[in-house]
């Protein structure tokens, strides 16, 4: 089964999804380092050279490529893969969707702490990064919202997000 950590960025879908895959006993993918590891540059290079709309085009590819070679995987996506071509719906047939939600100010709070600078943030005063993720976050938030399941405020607590998904992860 592919479970799909969806959400903003640094909203947590690596940091919970390497103990989830471990505690489900199943692989972790990241589909931005799988995009980094086939291109063989970073996001933010892809960003610079060839601008968003490219680097779109390669992280729906990348995530067709993940759903066709993986059966059981935990599948960290980036903050705005559900919101271009058709990819939520996608994700949506392919496994479980899993929306990690945060308000605008704890997910700015996190950006600005964060040990990975983001592309899209970068360089953006406290004050603009927190009215980008409002901005942002109401756009998005209608792809967002077609998940399988909303974790409003998801701590760093595993165990509780398995007993959140337990009943989607009963098998036929």
């Amino acid at each position: 089964m592919l479970i799909f950590l969806v959400g903003f960025m640094g909203c947590g879908k690596t940091t919970l999804g390497r103990p989830l895959a471990g505690k489900l006993g199943c692989r972790f993918v990241d589909l931005d380092r799988c995009i980094e590891e086939g291109e063989g540059r970073t996001i933010g290079e892809i960003f610079a050279a060839q601008g968003e709309a490219h680097f779109r085009t390669l992280e729906h590819t990348y995530l067709q490529q993940v759903i066709a070679g993986n059966e059981d995987a935990v599948v960290a996506t980036g903050g705005g893969t559900p919101c271009f071509y058709d990819n939520m719906a996608l994700m949506n047939a392919s496994g479980i969707t899993v929306y990690l939600k945060f308000a605008p100010g704890r997910l700015a709070e996190r950006l600005r702490t964060a040990r990975t600078q983001r592309p899209l943030v970068a360089g953006k005063s406290p004050e603009e990064l927190l009215a980008y993720i409002e901005a942002t976050l109401a756009e998005r938030e209608a792809y967002y919202g077609q998940a399988n399941v909303v974790v409003a405020d998801p701590s760093r607590d595993v165990r509780r997000l398995i007993d959140i998904l337990n009943p989607y992860l009963v098998r036929s």
